[in-house]
């Protein structure tokens, strides 16, 4: 029972929003770098706890989300770190397979603003239709 309530007081910490989510950045181990910001609610911050892999909540398909469920990309979970205004969850992650973009790309965060235009600056590592079968991820 002592247990069941130290487990709840860390979930209880978060600010959640008024929909009950909180933005999650998942962020690779070892590079730092940013792969994809995503939303968690209470049951998917903790599935992703006691998993050791990302579960967030998708907003477009509203149910839980087991990052790589389709593609095999999963993302497993190093570390979990809260911001200071404890409203933010970052996510320390090692990208299974290399691709965290269900564009097929390594990163969400392809396209850079150059000349007042937003560009796409890095490449695709595996067509989206071989990752999904035949039907691109939205």
């Amino acid at each position: 029972m002592q247990e069941t309530a130290a487990k709840m007081s860390w979930l209880d910490e978060v600010n959640w929003n008024n929909q009950g989510l909180v933005p999650a950045i998942a962020q690779e181990d070892g590079t730092g770098k940013i792969l994809m910001v995503a939303w968690m609610n209470r049951e998917a911050l903790e599935r992703t706890v006691v998993s050791g892999q990302a579960v967030y909540w998708s907003r477009s398909r509203n149910r839980l989300w087991h990052k790589g469920e389709e593609s095999g990309h999963v993302q497993k979970v190093h570390e979990l770190r809260l911001d200071c205004d404890n409203d933010v969850v970052l996510l320390q992650v090692e990208q299974v397979g290399g691709i965290a973009c269900h564009t097929g790309r390594h990163n969400c965060f392809f396209k850079k603003l150059e000349d007042g235009q937003w560009r796409e600056v890095d490449s695709v590592i595996k067509d989206p239709g071989e990752i999904y079968g035949g039907c691109e991820k939205k």
